[in-house]
This record gives C-alpha cells, sequence and structure tokens, in this order.
C-alpha cells in the first residue's frame, strides 16, 4: 500500500525525450512503483509554447506549475538538466514535494565548471553550429551521435525522433541562461532543500556534472542523502535500470508517510 501512495515524477534533460526512463519505468513497475509520470519540459518531446522563455528560471516556473496541478506532494526525480530543474524546486517551492532526487547537483557547487559541450553550447556561432550538426542530421545519423554520446539503442532511436530544430533553440537558450555564476548564485540557497528529504544521485563515470567532491558537498549542503552507483555514467537509468530502480525504491520506501 504504502509504495502507491505518492506520485512519483520524472522529468528529464537535454538533448533528450522521456524515452530514457522506459527501461526504468519497467523496473520500478516490478518492484511495485506503479504510479509514476513522465514529464517532457517544453522542447524536449512537448511543444514549446508562444512566449515560453527557454531558461534556467523559465523550466523552473514550468515545473512548478505542472506540480501544482497534482494536488498534493510528489516524490520528484530529475536527470540532467531535469535534476537543475528538481533542485530548484526544492529550493524554491518545497511545499510541492514529498521527496527530491537529482544526478547534478554538483552543478550547483561554488567551484564547478562547465564541461567542454556546454562551453561549446554557450559559445554564440559554435553552439549553433554543434547543435545544428545533430538537429540538422537524418533520424539514423541522430541516433548514431546519440550511441556515440552514450545512449543505447533502441533508446538512442526514440530520442532521436524528438530531437527537432525547436528542441536545438531551447538547448542554446538553456545552457547560456545556465553560465556560471547562474548555478553557483542559486547554490547559495542549497540548503533549503532540506525542506524535504532527498537524495543526490552520484554516477562515478558520470564526469559532467561535477566531481565526486562536489556531487557529495553539494549533497551535504542540500541536508540530502547520497547514493553512489559505481561505474555507471551520465545514462545511468539505461546503462543498468535495474539497479536504478532498486536505489531509487529504496530510498522512497524509507520516507516518511
Amino acid at each position: 500500500m504504502g509504495k502507491e501512495t505518492r506520485t512519483k515524477v520524472l522529468v528529464h534533460g537535454l538533448p533528450e525525450t522521456s524515452a530514457v526512463w522506459e527501461p526504468l519505468l519497467e523496473e520500478l513497475e516490478k518492484l511495485g512503483h506503479r504510479d509514476v509520470v513522465r514529464l517532457s519540459p517544453p522542447a524536449f518531446g512537448a511543444p514549446r509554447p508562444d512566449g515560453f522563455s527557454a531558461t534556467v528560471e523559465g523550466y523552473r516556473d514550468w515545473l512548478v506549475g505542472e506540480l501544482s496541478a497534482f494536488g498534493a506532494p510528489v516524490d520528484l526525480v530529475g536527470h540532467d538538466f531535469g535534476g537543475v530543474h528538481a533542485v530548484n524546486v526544492a529550493i524554491s517551492r518545497p511545499d510541492l514535494l514529498h521527496s527530491w532526487i537529482s544526478d547534478v547537483a554538483g552543478v550547483f557547487e561554488p567551484d564547478y565548471v562547465w564541461h567542454p559541450y556546454a562551453q561549446i553550447m554557450m559559445t554564440p556561432g559554435e553552439g549553433e553550429r554543434a547543435i545544428g550538426e545533430l538537429v540538422g542530421a537524418e533520424l539514423p545519423d541522430r541516433a548514431a551521435i546519440n550511441v556515440q554520446g552514450g545512449i543505447p539503442e533502441p533508446a538512442a532511436g526514440k530520442v532521436a525522433a524528438g530531437q527537432t530544430v525547436e528542441m536545438g533553440k531551447a538547448v542554446l537558450s538553456l545552457y547560456r541562461s545556465a553560465r556560471q555564476p547562474a548555478l553557483a548564485d542559486r547554490g547559495r540557497d542549497l540548503a533549503a532543500a532540506a525542506a524535504r528529504p532527498g537524495l543526490v544521485l552520484i554516477a562515478t563515470e558520470d564526469h559532467a556534472v561535477g566531481s565526486l567532491e562536489q556531487r557529495r558537498r553539494a549533497a551535504e549542503r542540500a541536508g540530502a542523502r547520497s547514493a553512489t552507483l559505481t561505474g555507471l555514467g551520465h545514462w545511468w537509468m539505461l546503462e543498468d535500470p535495474a539497479l536504478g530502480a532498486k536505489v531509487l525504491a529504496e530510498f522512497w520506501e524509507g520516507l516518511p508517510a
């Protein structure tokens, strides 16, 4: 009974669609967690409304609006930029959450430096050329690029189907709004996230979201637990969905009602 009392909400990042969660959903269902909802951020598998601001603040406000519609606090899980949105909600609107999980908490540390691909996206001209090579390619080529980046098939092909020109524009806008010290400044309020139970996932082979030390430090500052996913990378939910589901389920099942 306890497994069904709270809605679980999964939010992905970029340049992705909600297809990245499918293997994890199957494993969660085996563990009895069936009340799981995937939310697709505007331009990342969902339409981008006219006038929508594809920025750190815009996506935080979008997620606040979506979570408010549930009518009860949820257990929120964010991956990649979805993890940024999740932490921002935990900081600013903990009343919407029963708990939160993020796999990118290290990006809020004051000494975090964006990875090389992000720096390209943040650079005018270079970013447009790089993202254009992805969204301007044919579907099989986009899928192949995803595989090279670490997304296995069949998820690579499913994600490729959603990698549109509109997504490319949103990728550039979101990255550029997150140029440091943007997230470091928000990280000054990490302690506010302790208002709800949190979990920081630390995939040891994910070298894009901060060092192990930065992620552990961010977890401590946010009053959150941490779980180390040894040997897994950025797409841990695709690499070992059974382990990912086990870690999430153990966290949820240990929460107060």
